[in-house]
């Protein structure tokens, strides 16, 4: 009963008596909003660390941040000389230089501690006065010393029930910050404590979040916004918690390791309906860390087939168009492929309006088969390869809660998922190589070091907080992952006084994501649609190859014969001399004069838009004739290629022998050349065979001898094809 008052944290237990319970009630209060002065009968049959205030408001901090170390003491049940002795004991001298960072950093060592031994409860979630202790944090963490602006400490309540809550937020969370704007915190603030609880951030997209809670508050977090995240995250956990009960674990035959992250499908007016070929049923769609499973029926269910996300089988997991019988009309499919399946498998999430359902899907599909990409690409060991997959678990955690509570679907570059958003980031891999050397670090949790321990050594020991955190949760045993209560200076991914080696790979890939998404903003202006308007634009960028092909044919032609002379003049000297092979060479160094000389030249001036003559408009049915017609030529284009591929195999298989005794020794002559005249020589003569074949004096010649070759050409028969209809052994 101490320890249940000393940290506040647990919920009053319903088999002890009403009086115990009256003062675990208590004693939660003063845990979390000490105040300075004790309430009446707060301290009745209550441990004297736990309730008397151990603690005289420190000279150096300021009001908020002296209220939130108050209570942090009290969760500790230390008093304050005790741990600001650790404070300078244990840390370095880096940290505690000069009194500003000295005040910011011991915040920072007395709410790590703090919120480590607060989350050791499974339902620490749930509990209002932990919610609001954790935002205190950040905003005492703003304004640390005394020298800051005082911001005035939250102790006050706001009494609400959960429907007036949610009711407040199911308008508009612009309504957040009308409340109070002085009690928001910023980016910094939220980015520094906020990872210090697994669930509740990641280092690695701390930021994102942050942008989405605070995109209503004018990039300013209000408690409101943070509480309902927090309720909402819990409500997720919950919702988990329940998934696993022995129905689903039995039907499905889940592995140890093995958790159940979404399921899908299982209400009649949003199914889930698996396509294979032109057929398609509804089903069950479930989601594990280390597979999909789709159970076909409604109520009652078949045998579940096993979609694979951690082995290496190629899988490829993408968006794709489904509809009835085959046909590809709507876009709310998510198609997976592997190299152990023949034909790929399609699951459709119908909604009437957009594809957010399908979206979430794909998101969360592709989190989890990234995280197994990126543990066999840097080789990581079994412990640590859990420890990564808990993370992309915490991460779709997060994603759903923000999604159920804000509406909102992630981009490309603002996912809530670490893996994903390093799969898109620029120069992401550096986010992954991190990650990695920082599990490489990680000890298992029975062997870490102690308070004995020195710094140095402390904070290279990497825990498994994320997997120690579902543990604490309740969604996966405890049997392998001891709760750690030891490491002082290490919480989650954040360290006292010290930037997470994760976060700064993160600044540095995010450097470049303004400069993508402003390229890619053009690159959705210049769009257009309609295949003649894309042969339009494709045609006048290329004008001056178009233009220097125009050129070379009309001296090929001999219409000018002075020309053309003086042009073979000079590539047949240009070839015996060899500068032919400087050619390459000299056109890049020109392509690279313009461009320095536009730079230079034009340096500020906006580029003028390329001017396209636009064709006539054509409506959706000509739109179709043409499409039509561009399909007829490019099956007549492959018809022409698959005759020629047929004609040099009966050519090989000697079909008309006297054609191949020909051909053969035309290859043995040219084999020759090869091998015994100079290679100048023969770009020579192939250059002098092609340009002088429309000459005056040889353009009968040439054309009687190109007649003979069609001819010769013409007689020569194809290969046969047989075509074969495939075995069907597609079941249900």
């Amino acid at each position: 009963m101490e320890n249940e008052n000393a940290l506040g944290l647990g919920k009053s237990n319903k088999q002890k008596s009403n009086g115990n319970e009256i003062k675990s009630m208590l004693a939660l209060k003063s845990i979390f909003f000490f105040s300075g002065k004790m309430r009446d009968g707060d301290n009745e049959g209550v441990d004297d660390v736990a309730t008397t205030p151990p603690y005289q408001p420190l000279p150096f901090l300021s009001p908020l941040a002296n209220s939130v170390v108050s209570r942090c003491c009290k969760i500790l049940q230390l008093h304050i000389e005790e741990l600001q002795h650790q404070f300078d004991s244990d840390l370095p001298d880096d940290v505690k230089q000069p009194l500003l960072i000295y005040a910011r950093n011991f915040l920072e060592f007395c709410s790590f501690q703090a919120l480590q031994v607060a989350t050791t409860q499974p339902d620490y979630l749930s509990d209002k006065d932990f919610r609001r202790l954790m935002f205190d944090m950040m905003l005492a963490w703003e304004a640390p010393g005394v020298g800051n602006q005082e911001i005035a400490a939250s102790d006050e309540r706001e009494v609400e029930d959960e429907d007036s809550w949610s009711l407040f937020y199911s308008d508009s969370t612009n309504m957040a910050v009308q409340v109070d704007d002085k009690k928001t915190v910023g980016a910094d603030s939220f980015s520094r404590i906020a990872p210090a609880c697994a669930i509740v951030a990641d280092i690695i997209t701390v930021h994102n979040l942050f942008d989405v809670l605070a995109s209503s508050s004018g990039h300013r977090l209000h408690f409101l916004i943070y509480d309902k995240y927090l309720r909402s995250l819990e409500k997720v956990i919950k919702a988990v918690q329940n998934l696993s009960g022995p129905q689903m674990m039995s039907n499905l035959s889940l592995a140890e390791e093995e958790i159940i992250l979404e399921v899908d499908g299982t209400v009649p007016t949003q199914p889930v309906l698996k396509h294979m070929g032109i057929s398609a049923w509804p089903g069950r769609l479930t989601l594990t860390n280390y597979a999909l499973y789709f159970e076909s029926g409604m109520g009652l269910y078949d045998k579940a087939v096993r979609f694979d996300l951690a082995s290496d089988l190629k899988q490829i997991i993408k968006p794709e168009l489904t509809g009835p019988l085959g046909a590809r009309l709507f876009d709310k499919a998510v198609m997976y492929k592997s190299s152990s399946m023949v034909d790929p498998a399609y699951f459709e999430f119908p909604e009437f309006k957009g594809s957010s359902r399908r979206d979430y899907w794909l998101d969360i599909c592709l989190e989890i088969l990234h995280a197994h990409k990126f543990t066999r690409k840097y080789n990581i060991k079994e412990g640590q390869q859990f420890e990564a997959l808990a993370r992309a678990v915490l991460g779709i955690y997060r994603y759903r809660a923000v999604r159920e509570a804000f509406k909102v679907s992630s981009s490309n570059y603002k996912t809530l998922l670490c893996f994903n958003l390093a799969e898109s980031l620029p120069r992401g891999d550096a986010i992954l190589e991190t990650l990695s050397s920082r599990l490489t670090l990680m000890k298992s949790a029975g062997n870490h070091c102690g308070l004995l321990g020195s710094p140095s050594a402390r904070r290279q020991v990497i825990h498994p907080v994320s997997r120690v955190s579902l543990c604490r949760l309740g969604i996966i045993s405890c049997k392998e992952v001891d709760i750690i209560g030891e490491a002082t200076n290490l919480v989650g991914d954040v360290c006292v006084g010290e930037v997470n080696p994760l976060e700064n790979a993160v600044k540095q890939s995010m450097k470049n994501i303004g400069r993508a998404e402003a390229a890619q903003a053009t690159v959705d202006q210049v769009k257009v649609e309609g295949i003649d308007t894309n042969l339009a634009v494709m045609k006048e960028l290329l004008f001056p190859l178009f233009e220097s092909i125009n050129h070379l044919q009309q001296l090929a032609s001999w219409k000018n014969p002075w020309k053309s002379i003086l042009f073979m003049v000079l590539i047949s000297y240009a070839i015996i001399r060899g500068w032919i092979k400087y050619s390459l060479p000299a056109l890049l160094v020109v392509l690279a004069v313009i461009m320095l000389w536009h730079r230079n030249v034009g340096k500020g001036r906006p580029l003028e838009p390329l001017k396209i003559i636009a064709p006539p408009p054509k409506n959706a049915v000509e739109q179709l004739l043409l499409l039509q017609e561009a399909i007829s030529q490019f099956e007549a284009l492959i018809q022409s290629g698959n005759i020629i591929l047929l004609k040099v195999r009966a050519l090989i298989f000697a079909v008309l022998p006297q054609a191949t005794d020909r051909t053969a020794l035309l290859l043995v002559i040219m084999a020759l050349a090869f091998a015994f005249v100079p290679l100048k020589h023969l770009i020579l003569f192939a250059f002098l065979e092609s340009f002088t074949t429309n000459m005056p004096l040889r353009k009968i010649s040439s054309e009687r001898g190109l007649r003979r070759i069609r001819e010769w050409w013409i007689r020569i028969p194809a290969a046969p094809v047989q075509l074969m209809k495939p075995d069907d052994k597609k079941t249900r």
